[in-house]
């Protein structure tokens, strides 16, 4: 008998320690889990913040509405009242509130605080309120691809609102309350708290002030082109670091579209950073940088356009069909000539143009933190004919994202230094600690004294008739891009074209470059010099004028024309007439008669514009 009760006493010391020691921490979890009910207290996002401080993106307190069935006193009563303030069906309340099977019930998520206290006010037995927290941008529909937005959930669901999400989103606290084996709360209880820990705050690249000025513009030109859509870049090639961005149509991020989701994933998405597409004449950049730095080309290296190449037994036209004849390499930047880009991508050869492709990161994503970043599409090097070869040089038979793009020109015209673009400065805690800084890359793509003759190209293109008149008096470069689009089934599009137009200031050594990009415009005219450079234009216009940024040359005037009526005429007395006016002449066809023209006869242009006349 001692020895079977020594065995007995040893038994329950060893389970003795197993269940408090060893297990006692687990069940103890499961005990409180049984004694007590709980409701979750969600911590408040992080707040978005941009270059200069501002406030964009803020958290405030919302509730949950939950019942628990077997507290409820009359289901009837309550589930009316639930369904009026919440405006719910009544059937659907009604059965909620009457489940007893379930500890609870979720009723409704992110309540306003004023119809919470309507339901507080009523002290319905069995009813609960939980915090949330509610997401509130204050510039509504500002930056909306890029903020993102978030779930009724409080996770973020694009933008830097999804990418950032583990930073924003914070650790969430609970409220307990002791309940008897049923789940009914025990009156005269007292209510136990674990506070949350609130997200970190991002504090972004982008100055809202330029972002206003920038979406303004590109609202004006979705609308004046009845376009599919209209993006915008602003960067500043020192850094890499992006200032404005945007795409038109959008929407208010305080009223996201949920019920319609094929409209809310199309004006959610970055367009810059996601879409592909052929960039046309601004490629042309890239394709002089590789040629200068080989020392492949020079200023005084001339080229002769009679209107086409014949390569491959493809006869590949330049947009000027007549020819633009003899000329020099600025000359032929200037014009856009594809002869000569499609003659210097040749000299070139496939090996260096692709080892350039690779240098600049043409087919690579830029490493940009947000989502759905697309890498472009470069054709295999073991694939490439010499008539693709000489459509690269002109910037077909290749596709870049608007940013991918933009990011490579920002990095040749400053100084030749490429740097990765970046949206986000710095996350930072509530303790102040920083726990997240961007990695920028810095490499140099071209020498100093290539990117200074680009410069001096640009500068030339758009300011034709004279210096300092692109934007009167403002030291602006810039290069317009005109590309055809293409159906799924890889054919082209007929009709269908993107207008770009790339713009530095100052020209000579660029503090901001940006982009226009005009997605079928349907208005009338498809060049990017008509239809997307004059909102490059206005949009230099006005940050000068909201900076007070000084002139750099405050004698410079542009010069005003009335645009004479060619309607009818032959084509070269209409390019005579229109030459003596020192305006800018694009031809669309190859008819010997005037068909129309834009803009119209008795508007008020400025020397150097570009203008369109039709022979079709």
């Amino acid at each position: 008998m001692g020895l079977v009760l020594i065995l007995l006493a040893c038994t329950l010391g060893v389970r003795l320690f197993i269940v408090q020691i060893i297990n006692g921490k687990d069940m103890q979890i499961r005990a409180l889990d049984q004694w007590t009910r709980d409701l979750s207290l969600v911590a408040p996002r992080g707040t978005l913040y941009d270059s200069t401080g501002d406030t964009l993106a803020v958290s405030y307190t919302t509730y949950n509405v939950y019942v628990r069935g077997r507290e409820v006193v009359n289901a009837e009563e309550t589930a009316k009242a639930l369904a009026d303030i919440l405006d719910l069906n009544y059937e659907n309340t009604l059965t909620k509130v009457k489940n007893k099977n379930v500890s609870e019930s979720l009723l409704k998520m992110q309540v306003e605080g004023d119809v919470a206290e309507q339901i507080y006010k009523l002290s319905l037995s069995g009813v609960y309120l939980s915090e949330n927290v509610g997401r509130y941008y204050i510039y509504g529909d500002l930056m909306t691809q890029l903020l993102g937005f978030t779930s009724l959930d409080n996770d973020g669901q694009s933008g830097v609102e999804a990418y950032f999400n583990s930073y924003l989103k914070g650790e969430d606290g609970y409220s307990f309350v002791q309940s008897d084996l049923q789940g009914k709360e025990i009156g005269g209880n007292l209510r136990y708290y674990v506070s949350g820990v609130a997200g970190d705050d991002i504090i972004m690249t982008v100055d809202s002030k330029l972002q206003i000025i920038l979406e303004e513009v590109l609202e004006k030109a979705f609308e004046e082109q009845k376009a599919k859509s209209v993006t915008g870049i602003v960067m500043k090639p020192k850094t890499g670091e992006i200032l404005a961005i945007s795409t038109k149509p959008s929407f208010d991020l305080n009223e996201v579209p949920r019920d319609d989701l094929a409209s809310l994933f199309s004006m959610s998405r970055m367009s810059a950073v996601t879409d592909t597409y052929e960039p046309g004449s601004t490629f042309k950049i890239l394709t002089v940088a590789m040629a200068l730095e080989e020392g492949l080309t020079s200023l005084d290296d001339a080229f002769y356009c009679p209107g086409y190449r014949i390569i491959d037994g493809q006869r590949i036209k330049c947009w000027k069909t007549t020819g633009h004849g003899n000329q020099t390499l600025a000359e032929a930047f200037s014009n856009s000539c594809n002869c000569c880009f499609m003659d210097l991508a040749l000299r070139l050869g496939v090996d260096k143009f692709y080892s350039y492709a690779e240098k600049f990161g043409l087919g690579q994503k830029t490493g940009i933190t947000i989502s759905g970043e697309s890498a472009g599409i470069l054709m295999k090097k073991e694939n490439v004919k010499t008539v693709d070869l000489a459509r690269m040089g002109f910037g077909h038979a290749i596709a870049v994202t608007p940013l991918q793009l933009l990011s490579i020109v920002s990095g040749i015209v400053n100084g030749g230094i490429y740097h990765t673009p970046t949206i986000v400065q710095k996350a930072v805690d509530v303790y102040g600690n920083i726990t997240y800084t961007p990695v920028v890359t810095e490499k140099r793509l071209v020498s100093k004294t290539t990117s200074d003759t680009i410069n001096s190209f640009l500068k030339l293109t758009t300011n034709k008739t004279g210096e300092y008149v692109f934007v009167e008096g403002y030291n602006i470069g810039g290069k317009t891009g005109t590309a055809q689009k293409y159906n799924e089934n890889g054919q082209i599009a007929q009709g269908k074209y993107i207008s770009s137009f790339i713009g530095t200031y100052p020209a000579d050594e660029p503090e901001y470059i940006i982009m226009i990009m005009v997605d079928e415009p349907s208005a009338g005219a498809y060049y990017g010099s008509i239809v997307a450079s004059p909102y490059g234009r206005e949009f230099y216009e006005k940050i000068f004028s909201y900076y007070n940024i000084p002139k750099d040359d405050p004698s410079a005037m542009r010069k005003e024309v009335i645009m004479p009526n060619v309607v009818g005429m032959g084509i070269s007395n209409a390019l005579a007439e229109l030459k003596l006016l020192n305006l800018y002449i694009e031809v669309e066809g190859e008819g010997t008669i005037v068909t129309s023209q834009l803009p119209p006869a008795g508007t008020v242009c400025y020397e150097g514009e570009t203008i369109l006349i039709s022979t079709a």
